[in-house]
């Protein structure tokens, strides 16, 4: 049975072509985008409506509250076990996403330490004195690709990232899966890739259509919801600067714009991520991406 996956950046089109891809192969959809497994968070992170899945079943959507937090070994374990039942029910496998770490997490080998309770403690009491920044900052000298990967305001991930750092006294990503630990040999991989220009205007057109269809009333209902109670889901792009308008912290408008430049960010080191894997297949949108893909999974 086949494993694909569609990967890359933010808004390049990685869900239209999922969908084609497992139509043609008989496949179902297995989501890889850390934001999209929570409920009632669909119009801030590009969540197809169930109308627009034509009929392909599409697994770990929705399948969190806001008030929960994700981490990579839950979503190893429940992706790697869908796998397995998907493929004994004889049907193929997309993968789509664009959290790096969780794909790498499904595919290779993880090699983290378990957590050290003192080590995080001091971290927690660094950040809450000294401010999440500084933390940042020591992560971007100790381990810049590392730096790369996360979300500065990603809190939780940065403090995970130092702790591994002084409990192995080596880099974080030296800790990351090596390419050649796969559990899945045979997975084929595609990263959908455009130039930088378009990129930009396919971002600022997305987070446009965002407040078109309600995305403050969104945020509103997951307020009342318990989101500020979780970490993970508080803290997603766009979400969070509407959760600042309304602290009242910045305007509705400074709002919009902080959402276009943090995902033109989040584009750039996803691109970044993903370069380093040389296992991935790389298609332009000058190309027929589907044909070009189709015809790599066939030869």
């Amino acid at each position: 049975m086949k494993l694909i996956v569609i990967c890359g950046a933010t808004a390049t089109g990685k869900s239209d072509i999922a969908i084609q891809v497992a139509r043609e192969i008989d496949a179902e959809i297995i989501n890889a985008d850390s934001m999209q497994l929570y409920k009632g968070m669909d119009i801030g992170t590009a969540k197809l409506e169930p109308s627009e899945r034509q009929g392909i079943p599409h697994h770990l959507l929705d399948v969190l509250n806001v008030n929960e937090d994700s981490t990579v070994a839950w979503f190893q374990a429940t992706s790697r076990a869908l796998v397995s039942e998907i493929h004994g029910r004889g049907k193929n496998v997309v993968v789509v996403g664009g959290t790096g770490l969780y794909i790498k997490a499904l595919l290779d080998d993880l090699n983290f330490p378990d957590t050290d309770p003192a080590v995080r403690e001091k971290l927690e009491a660094e950040a809450l004195e000294f401010g999440a920044q500084s933390l940042f900052e020591r992560l971007q000298q100790l381990d810049p690709a590392a730096a790369l990967a996360i979300d500065r305001a990603n809190t939780r991930r940065v403090i995970r990232a130092l702790e591994v750092i002084e409990i192995t006294g080596k880099p974080f990503t030296a800790n990351l899966p090596r390419e050649d630990s796969t559990q899945y040999p045979d997975a084929m991989q595609f990263g959908l890739v455009m130039d930088r220009e378009h990129l930009r205007a396919r971002i600022d057109q997305r987070v446009d259509r965002m407040w078109e269809r309600g995305f403050v009333a969104e945020v509103d209902a997951l307020i009342k919801g318990g989101i500020l109670e979780g970490v993970t889901a508080q803290r997603a792009i766009g979400y969070s600067s509407l959760i600042a308008m309304r602290a009242g912290t910045m305007s509705e408008d400074e709002a919009k714009e902080e959402t276009k430049r943090a995902t033109r960010q989040y584009a750039r080191r996803q691109e970044t991520w993903f370069s380093r894997d040389a296992r991935i297949t790389w298609v332009s949108p000058q190309s027929d991406r589907f044909a070009t893909i189709m015809q790599k999974i066939n030869s």
